[in-house]
């Protein structure tokens, strides 16, 4: 089978378009992949929703829920352009669309993204709307990517931990006991906060190559009242929402000293999510745009 995934992760940064080939359960080969950038007016729209979703006006959720749907639609159509293919040659899209709200402590989550809609655009087969169902039941709905993580890791030394430094960062661990020895929740912020707090003092979008962070000094005071949430003595599964911590802590702060200490903070996170892994993981492999502010 060969499917065609669109994520768009809590750094709200743009659509990533993938083809793979898959029997289901393992990545046979990798195919062509893009990101195709939110234009600045929607991703303005959607930062306005993340921030009072859970008072947003339906009707101008709809709206966005369309702009976003058709912004995907042109990513897919753009990456089978780019490299020769047709819709004939995919048999399914996996669709995620963008989280606006995650709370599954009350089963609430909401990912804009209408599959139908996208479907007709393409002329391909459309799965969506992956974590409703799991919340409703009482999971997390989150992290997503474990069993990809699980299907990538075929034939590599375990245990194995995965990292995800995306705008929430998370973990996946897989051990030694099968295919059922699989283990992930979100560790705590990831980019999203180090983004809002570099958007806000300097108008850009990101901390490029953590150089912003690299050139302050985390406040080890400021760190620690972050670090005493109560996140993070609970036992997974667990996840977040884009918005459960605030930088309110940091106010005062330089711009570099503010980046240095959210950096150390989502450093911080995972180092003590580390006490939730059940053996010490003989590797780490890291991704998610985080990864370049090391």
């Amino acid at each position: 089978m060969i499917a065609l995934g669109l994520m768009s992760g809590t750094s709200m940064d743009g659509i990533d378009a993938a083809i793979v080939t898959t029997d289901g359960e393992r990545v046979v080969s990798t195919g062509p992949w893009a990101t195709y950038p939110y234009e600045p007016a929607l991703r303005a729209e959607l930062a306005a929703v993340v921030e009072a979703a859970e008072n947003a006006d339906p009707g101008a959720l709809g709206a966005l829920e369309t702009a976003l749907t058709d912004a995907n639609a042109a990513a897919v159509l753009a990456l089978l352009r780019d490299n020769g293919l047709s819709s004939s040659d995919i048999d399914i899209v996996g669709f995620h669309g963008q989280t606006v709200l995650h709370r599954p402590d009350r089963r609430v989550t909401r990912q804009l993204g209408d599959g139908g809609r996208l479907a007709r655009a393409i002329g391909i087969d459309v799965v969506n709307d992956f974590r409703s169902a799991d919340v409703a039941a009482g999971g997390q709905g989150a992290p997503f990517a474990p069993l990809y993580h699980l299907a990538l890791a075929k034939g590599l030394e375990r245990p194995l931990a995965v990292l995800n430094l995306g705008g929430v960062a998370n973990v996946t661990y897989i051990g030694t006991g099968g295919p059922d020895d699989v283990l992930a929740f979100d560790t705590g912020p990831g980019n999203a906060m180090i983004d809002d707090w570099v958007a806000g003092h300097t108008g850009r979008r990101f901390d490029e190559d953590g150089r912003l962070a690299a050139a302050g000094t985390p406040d080890r005071g400021r760190l620690a009242r972050l670090l005493a949430h109560g996140y993070f003595a609970l036992a997974p599964p667990k996840s977040l929402d884009r918005n459960d911590f605030s930088a309110a802590a940091l106010a005062g702060l330089s711009t570099a000293d503010g980046a240095a200490t959210l950096t150390a903070f989502a450093a911080a996170a995972i180092a003590r999510g580390r006490a939730h892994l059940p053996a010490p993981p003989k590797r780490w492999l890291v991704g998610g745009g985080g990864r370049h502010n090391a």
